[in-house]
């Protein structure tokens, strides 16, 4: 990933009056500024490295690979091209620090090796495979023709413009030294033009102020082009950048999953089984006690307790269900979506259309999606109906989940869709809500399809 951060451009620390915003505000434009700001100098001088850093990337990645690539009729080839690979990658390391030093980019470093065995083979093996390396040695090669470019461009315009910006300083050099009136505008055999004259003069400072205050825009446009070379070739991939942002959502999720999940049982436990087992204790108390002085009483007690035992096992295995069905391992998807579906307040049509099973991990999760959206349904929709559809598109599990209700459900902050978008966003999925108030809601999930590992 790459950021850049401030440069100079107004930023300022307020002064903490009344209507201080905390930018400093200049009384020039910024095309007037341009040229004494330090920005604009970074970035002159960071064109003006890398020349000779292009040089030196260019020389050791042709040299190197030439040399790697001649010598593969032998194994000495192996090792001189990992060696290249390997040191265009610290040059890389060095251009990321150039360009956050002189540009204010920031970029990432790139996957770091993977070693599937120790030893000089494995790093070879691991430099050679990996894709970063080729990156850093496609910018070695890029940036030396681009370096020249800009280096030849940046200073023709840099220089021209502060020479004739300055001309009415020294254009006395010219009679005095050079023994002619001016500096010559076009010459041949017959006819010679001279800046001499005081409007030549206001002329020529004229248009060397244009090219001055033109000359930090070209350049940093000239730099822009680095920018994406560095931020393209030196740093992260899109697919190494997508798996750190997965893993780092993943483990935010699961654990605030977890946390809610815990938080749930807990509740149920403590509201529902616990209090009548409690309450059961304290029947077969009473009826212990009654037994020798009222045997009748006491048998109807016995009863009423044993009508509390059957009640509480059956919320028990309400809850073992939520946590995870039997069914859903034993059956799949389209029995577990039918018995969720059989306890919702609505009729709901099931259709689930899969000629195999995904993995456990994706079929819970599709479970459990489709579980939270009835409850959603049977609590707030006021919806005389429901269909729930299951399918496979190429590589993606597709939910859907559509009611008759009132509509108006969002994915806002704090809402229970979005924590379920949150959830499905942690291994790759997506949650779409459609439900404009008056309804109807249609709600669709997608997720990646992995089939079940097979182990030995």
């Amino acid at each position: 990933m790459a950021t850049e951060y401030g440069q100079g451009y107004g930023l300022g620390s307020g002064s903490g009056f009344p209507g201080d915003t905390g930018v400093r505000r200049h009384r020039l434009p910024a095309g007037l500024r341009a040229p004494f700001e330090a920005r604009s100098w970074r970035e002159f001088g960071y064109v003006l490295v890398g020349l000779p850093v292009g040089i030196l990337l260019f020389t050791y990645a042709v040299t190197m690979v030439s040399l790697g690539a001649g010598l593969l009729v032998t194994f000495l080839g192996v090792p001189v091209l990992a060696a290249a690979l390997a040191g265009c990658r610290g040059f890389g390391a060095m251009e990321r620090a150039r360009a956050r030093a002189l540009l204010g980019l920031r970029v990432d470093d790139p996957e770091p090796l993977r070693l599937k065995k120790q030893g000089a083979m494995g790093w070879m093996g691991a430099v050679l495979k990996s894709g970063a390396s080729w990156r850093s040695l496609l910018y070695a090669v890029l940036q030396f023709p681009w370096a020249v470019f800009s280096f030849v461009v940046a200073l023709n315009v840099w220089a021209i413009g502060w020479a004739m910006l300055t001309y009415p300083l020294w254009f006395w050099v010219f009679p005095t030294y050079a023994g002619q009136d001016g500096l010559q505008l076009y010459g041949d055999e017959t006819h010679r033009v001279y800046l001499d004259n005081p409007f030549e003069i206001a002329v020529t400072a004229l248009v060397g102020l244009l090219f001055t205050l033109a000359t930090p825009w070209l350049v940093r446009a000239l730099t822009t082009v680095d920018r994406v070379m560095v931020h393209g070739l030196l740093g992260p991939s899109r697919l190494a950048t997508r798996v750190v942002e997965l893993e780092s959502d993943r483990g935010g999720v699961v654990v605030d999953t977890a946390a809610a999940d815990l938080r749930r049982i807990e509740r149920d436990l403590h509201d529902g089984a616990q209090a009548r087992l409690v309450n059961l204790a304290m029947d077969l108390g009473l009826a212990k006690e009654k037994l020798r002085e009222d045997p009748r009483a006491a048998a109807v007690m016995v009863d009423e307790a044993h009508g509390e035992v059957k009640t509480a096992l059956q919320e028990l295995r309400d809850l073992a269900r939520g946590i995870h069905p039997a069914v859903l391992t034993d059956r799949g998807l389209d029995a577990a979506l039918s018995s969720v579906a059989s306890r919702c307040t609505v009729p709901v049509r099931v259709e689930v259309d899969l000629t195999e099973r995904p993995a456990s991990a994706i079929e819970g999760i599709a479970y459990f999606t489709v579980s939270e959206l009835l409850q959603n349904i049977s609590k707030h929709a006021r919806a005389t109906w429901a269909a729930v559809e299951v399918w496979r598109v190429e590589n993606r599990l597709m939910l859907q989940v559509v009611d008759n209700g009132v509509g108006g459900a969002q994915a806002s902050a704090g809402s229970g869709l979005a924590g379920l978008a949150e959830r499905l966003d942690a291994v790759d999925g997506i949650l779409v809500v459609d439900s404009p108030t008056g309804g109807p809601t249609r709600i669709t999930a997608e997720l990646p399809w992995r089939n079940e590992p097979v182990t030995g």
